[in-house]
């Protein structure tokens, strides 16, 4: 974007009031591919939040192999449900890769309840191969069935 607002928006129709025109009020949704759905099955509840962060290790890191001095976080989340403490968990660890450089490998569960979560996360300190901007709640899920766990969060990235 080169700083002026009339380019920004010059491809949506929109004029310049430095030409003597006035704008309109007007939105519009436009397509956008700055998200990624994951989906979890495990054995466990506990196995549903180990997956979450394997698969949190695997986007942040990328494909190069771990970087970084060995380091342990403390994280303890809490959410009214289990969806909600899932969307909590990875936020936080979208956070810590952000604020600390922090990529984490492994999840030790110290407690979990279906309403918080305490936790020892294992990792490396370096720069993630890749950024999480939010864990969102669209299309959320965290439920036992059949036998098996199923959870689903979409994250912006």
């Amino acid at each position: 974007m080169n700083g002026d607002p009339a380019a920004c928006c010059a491809h949506a129709g929109h004029v310049s009031p430095r030409q003597g025109r006035t704008i309109g009020d007007v939105f519009r949704w436009a397509e956008h591919t700055g998200e990624i759905e994951l989906e979890i099955e495990a054995a466990s509840e506990h196995g549903v939040y180990a997956d979450a962060v394997r698969a949190m290790a695997e986007l942040l890191g990328g494909d190069r192999p771990p970087q970084g001095r060995a380091a342990t976080r403390r994280v303890t989340v809490a959410a009214r449900d289990r969806p909600r403490l899932l969307v909590e968990l990875l936020a936080e660890l979208a956070f810590l890769a952000e604020s600390d450089g922090f990529v984490p490998d492994a999840l030790e569960v110290v407690s979990a309840g279906p309403t918080e979560l305490d936790a020892n996360v294992r990792g490396r300190l370096g720069e993630p191969a890749n950024l999480v901007k939010a864990a969102t709640y669209h299309r959320l899920c965290f439920e036992e069935r059949d036998g098996a766990w199923r959870a689903r969060a979409v994250l912006d990235v």
